[in-house]
């Protein structure tokens, strides 16, 4: 079973047993990045990752890339 959500702007699928934000990162392979999270249009400090994914949820998820 799957749950839609809209991440970064697309509508995604993604696994029932992605419950929280700190797991979504897990399933993108995300979590060792520097990211800023929005969940619902809410910017999310990293100890509030542990919040849950509902199904159609909007979730914007952006990170740094370093270069020169």
């Amino acid at each position: 079973m799957t749950k839609t959500i809209e991440l970064n702007g697309n509508t995604q699928e993604i696994p029932k047993d992605v419950e929280s934000v700190q797991q979504l990162l897990e399933h993108l392979n995300l979590e060792e990045r520097i990211l800023i999270v929005e969940l619902n249009k809410n910017i999310l400090n990293k100890s509030a990752y542990d919040q849950p994914i509902m199904d159609r949820d909007q979730i914007e998820i952006i990170h740094f890339v370093g270069g020169g």
